[in-house]
């Protein structure tokens, strides 16, 4: 992972002609030369930390895993939101953990958390650095000094029970290593966010991600089995059975608990045969509403895919679909779907052949399977064109949201509006796309990408306009965030979220586990 960029160097994506023109043209974008900056000329303030407390946590975990280099505090400064990146890429001196250190044992994380909680260090944890909503600010709230807990050696295949159908992961292993390790067994997670490459099992459990293929394997929630959590009281585990009656599940508190409440250093997981088939097909439908309410069909009373998902006219139009063409090829006119199904070849052939009548009746018509094979090829290569049009001048950035279906336009809307009008009030009115990438039988999300000119001060820019599309989704009776998890950049809207009461349970809750308050300060609890 680049510390100024997302991923890797070699993926970076020049901006065609195509998408050149269509920044100017429909944006006023005037094109300039990305202007590189070394990661040793940012600036950073030289770490809080004393001689005495380094030495210590150097004690605790041996001196190679605990660092104060520049690269290695920078490239921890917090995740891949576009703010993260035009922060990143400013003159001003940056903000970063004062050390980052990297246990290899559940001991080693227990007492680096009592030695913080000790001593009023702040401590957040930091698996692929792929947040996107501030979850990995240094924030240093009341404490002296912050560092960055880094997983990266939980990174083994624990244990396999093959009959159950369950594996037990290290919090660090990433997205690859774990279809890689699980494969070699015959096995899959199927857990493919657009992070997938990058971000981790814990981080998977800790922000509540939603893969790529949720329609067929749901949220990563749902194939949570049990995890062990270590927090700066003790250690929690959880999950013995695959259901219970004693009393709540105690493990739900740790599952989008964003690193407040306890360090994930382990996670057992559902796992699924390899599938011998995949039989992908795009589609088109007139209009968003006509797509949406086949989609709705298909959930509530067809064979559901493995992936489902529906672009807007918008996105269809720009071809975001299959970020490698956009702005040179297009579907032509309408929305563009695209179904995945997975499993045995007789399987995946029934589900899509009932799946296509459904569709069919309610006014899709089959493009193939091409539109399908060019989205899986280019499926996690958003963030490098993000990049590329912040490089070239242009705004960029996504967020997202849940409603029921009866809601959907409504709440679809109202974002577009909220975000159209504090851009345009801005001198930079925005091209906003959309599209469900997951949904249920009761609802489905909405994913918006926000295009448009850099203003003087791009981050204030973004600023107020994510301010007006959050107040907006919670007018209209949307979720803050669907996937992307709360951080620093939704906590404004979680006491609407939740209530007053809501909010009261989560403190107590932090203040049995954490009650010096040094987990992930800042993050998810108003």
């Amino acid at each position: 992972m680049q510390w100024d960029a997302w991923g890797a160097p070699e993926k970076h994506k020049v901006l065609s002609d195509g998408v050149a023109g269509l920044l100017h043209q429909a944006l006023g974008v005037t094109i300039r030369e990305p202007s590189g900056r070394a990661a040793e000329d940012v600036v950073l303030a030289p770490s809080a930390l004393t001689e005495t407390h380094l030495a210590a946590l150097a004690g605790l975990v041996g001196a190679r895993f605990c660092s104060t280099a520049h690269a290695d505090r920078l490239l921890r400064s917090g995740g891949k939101s576009t703010l993260d990146l035009l922060r990143r890429r400013s003159t001003e001196p940056q903000n970063a953990p004062d050390a980052v250190v990297i246990p290899g044992t559940d001991a080693e994380v227990a007492d680096v958390l009592r030695y913080c909680a000790d001593n009023g260090i702040a401590v957040v944890p930091f698996g692929g650095g792929t947040s996107v909503v501030g979850g990995l600010d240094p924030v240093r709230d009341r404490f002296d000094a912050v560092v960055s807990l880094d997983l990266r050696r939980f990174d083994a295949l624990i244990d396999l029970d093959a009959d159950s159908g369950i594996a037990t992961l290290g919090a660090g292993v990433t997205g690859p290593r774990a279809e890689e390790l699980l494969g070699d067994h015959g096995f899959s997670l199927g857990h493919f966010p657009q992070s997938f490459m990058f971000a981790t099992i814990g981080g998977f459990a800790a922000t509540r991600s939603s893969g790529q293929a949720s329609a067929g394997y749901g949220r990563f929630e749902d194939m949570v089995q049990g995890l062990r959590v270590v927090t700066p009281t003790g250690t929690l585990d959880t999950g013995r059975a695959p259901a219970s009656a004693a009393g709540p599940d105690l493990g739900e508190l740790f599952v989008g608990s964003e690193g407040t409440l306890g360090v994930i250093t382990r996670v057992r997981v559902r796992v699924h045969a390899i599938p011998e088939s995949t039989v992908r097909e795009g589609w088109r439908f007139p209009d968003f509403e006509t797509g949406a309410a086949a989609l709705r069909a298909l959930r509530q009373e067809g064979a559901v895919p493995t992936v489902l998902r529906l672009s807007d006219e918008a996105e269809t139009a720009v071809n975001l679909a299959t970020t490698d063409k956009i702005g040179e090829e297009t579907v032509t006119g309408g929305c563009l779907a695209i179904t995945t199904f997975e499993g045995t070849a007789a399987h995946t052939a029934e589900r899509a052949a009932e799946a296509r009548a459904v569709l069919l009746a309610h006014g899709g018509a089959s493009l193939g399977e091409e539109p399908g094979n060019g989205w899986e090829h280019g499926r996690f290569d958003a963030p490098y064109l993000r990049d590329s049009l912040l490089d070239a001048g242009a705004l960029c950035e996504t967020l997202e949201t849940a409603t029921r279906w009866g809601n959907l336009a409504a709440l679809r809307t109202a974002v577009t509006t909220a975000l159209t009008e504090s851009l345009a009030a801005q001198g930079t009115p925005p091209l906003v796309l959309c599209h469900i990438s997951h949904t249920y039988p009761t609802g489905a999300s909405l994913y918006f990408t926000v295009v448009s000119a850099q203003a003087d001060d791009p981050i204030e820019q973004w600023r107020k306009a994510k301010t007006a599309a959050g107040n907006a989704i919670v007018a209209a009776g949307g979720t803050i965030t669907h996937h992307h998890a709360v951080g620093v950049d939704h906590r404004p809207w979680m006491r609407d979220e939740i209530g007053d009461l809501g909010v009261a349970i989560l403190r107590a809750v932090k203040d049995a586990v954490d009650p010096a308050g040094i987990l992930n300060p800042g993050k998810l609890i108003p």
